[in-house]
């Protein structure tokens, strides 16, 4: 009976959640409350919760202070200098301009917000790739791939949540996993450098006479007609049309106006939370924040709360400033720490009511014998799909707790369950259940079929590169 009602519950909450009829924190809280009514433990629903608040809270605590130190940094201007110097390492040539695209969106990825990353990203390459007529699709799958091998940072939520659901510590699972997440990133920079090669040979090694920037121009500029010339062995041909590229040398710079670092829309140069003279403090604190982390000097939710605090009143020593850098942040850690503590109610209750124990003993009797001791392995193979057609919520809260009970049974720990559940997320960061990614395609001006016709195989790859790694280095 529990074992039905187990199920029962997930398949609830997933199709809730998945046909937009609930909120995951609303359907968090009320469904799991209903169904322990539902097994007769209603009266303990209190304590099934209160025990996991209690589990849960470093986790909120770790992702409330990593959202406000990295929106601080972005604020103050200590990602500014790496966009513009990727954009002119990127001049006018379509492969450089593909592998800067995988950097920024990897770099920016650092702050754990997926709709930030993207809106910087395309922000700041969209009037390249518009310019010079190359492939949109080419930039939302690279920039979706890069950030999502970054999600899995453990701010990012799908370590947060894994590390929620298995009740294990988030650097257990994260820092292990460094090398295979690594070459899952360098898989998403060869596939870069594979498809900028694509695109030069499509268009040609460019280079720009004028490059329009919207707000960074003249009025003579603007009604000037501009020409994209095509360097190659068959001479210069009219704006974005292909033309012979053999022979085809170095890229040409931009002209002499666009050395300016403000020449590019990367991010506002005027704001007035930039903090230019304490540039060096900034990038040294954070230096610091991430090493201590790797090398696990403090808990992580220690390292973050002791970042937030010194952040803000170095950059911001007036309070009326840190209330509105606080206020600024606080829809994102609202959120974040919401879906955490809504978690405990779930993970309570399929813990608390045993229902968690009966799905697991029920899938070790279905799982072949030959199978169990690959738990691990199989759950990094159902990541893939798992993840791309259900949310996070439903996947690390409703089944990863199954699936690593079943492992359980066979002598397979946590961690490596938590580290394997982690593979998908390159593909699912393009999944139509993320809102970021029609931030992505909203602001490309891309199609979400066309996005997904491109992305998914790439994707799928770059999750079984991270999975292989895993494998061979012992990690999963």
């Amino acid at each position: 009976m529990l074992t039905i009602l187990g199920f029962a519950m997930i398949a609830t909450f997933l199709v809730l959640i998945m046909l937009k009829k609930m909120s995951p924190i609303a359907a968090l809280v009320l469904i799991p409350a209903l169904f322990c009514v539902f097994v007769g433990k209603g009266a303990k629903l209190g304590d099934y919760v209160l025990d996991g608040v209690t589990s849960l809270a470093p986790t909120a605590a770790m992702l409330m202070f990593a959202i406000v130190y990295f929106g601080v940094m972005i604020d103050v201007g200590l990602f500014d200098p790496i966009v513009r110097g990727i954009l002119r390492f990127c001049k006018a040539d379509p492969l450089r301009i593909v592998i800067g695209t995988a950097l920024l969106a990897a770099i920016v990825s650092l702050d754990g917000d997926g709709s930030t990353t993207f809106m910087i990203t395309v922000s700041a390459m969209y009037p390249l790739y518009k310019r010079l007529k190359m492939s949109l699709v080419v930039m939302t799958g690279v920039a979706a791939m890069a950030n999502g091998v970054m999600n899995t940072l453990p701010w990012g939520g799908p370590t947060a949540r894994a590390a929620t659901a298995l009740k294990v510590d988030a650097g257990d699972i994260f820092v292990p996993m460094i090398p295979a997440l690594a070459v899952g990133l360098l898989f998403v920079f060869v596939l870069s450098y594979v498809l900028g090669r694509r695109e030069r040979t499509r268009l040609g090694v460019l280079t720009l006479d004028e490059v329009l920037v919207e707000g960074h121009v003249h009025e003579k500029e603007k009604a000037e007609q501009t020409e994209t010339v095509l360097v190659g062995a068959g001479g210069s041909g009219p704006a974005g049309t292909a033309g012979p590229a053999a022979g085809s040398g170095p890229a040409v710079a931009l002209g002499d106006d666009d050395a300016s670092e403000d020449g590019f829309p990367g991010l506002d140069p005027h704001r007035a939370t930039l903090r230019p003279r304490l540039y060096w403090f900034n990038a040294l604190l954070t230096v610091v924040l991430l090493t201590a982390m790797i090398m696990e000097w403090l808990p992580i939710p220690v390292l973050f709360l002791l970042g937030a605090a010194l952040a803000l009143t170095v950059n911001f020593p007036h309070i009326p400033d840190q209330r509105a850098r606080l206020a600024a942040h606080a829809d994102n850690v609202l959120n974040v720490s919401g879906m955490v503590f809504a978690a405990a109610v779930f993970t309570g209750v399929l813990q608390g009511t045993g229902m968690v124990e009966h799905m697991a003993t029920w899938m070790v009797d279905v799982i072949p014998a030959g199978m169990g001791p690959h738990m691990a392995l199989v759950t990094g193979v159902l990541s893939l799909p798992l993840t791309y057609f259900m949310s996070n919520d439903g996947f690390y809260f409703g089944v990863l707790p199954v699936l690593a009970e079943a492992g359980a049974a066979h002598g397979v720990t946590p961690l490596e369950m938590a580290r394997a559940s982690l593979v998908g997320q390159p593909l699912h960061m393009s999944s139509p259940l993320v809102p970021a990614v029609y931030v992505l395609v909203g602001m490309a001006k891309v199609e979400f079929g066309d996005h997904t016709r491109f992305v998914v195989k790439w994707a799928a790859c770059t999750c079984l590169a991270i999975l292989g790694a895993g494998v061979l280095f012992g990690i999963i």
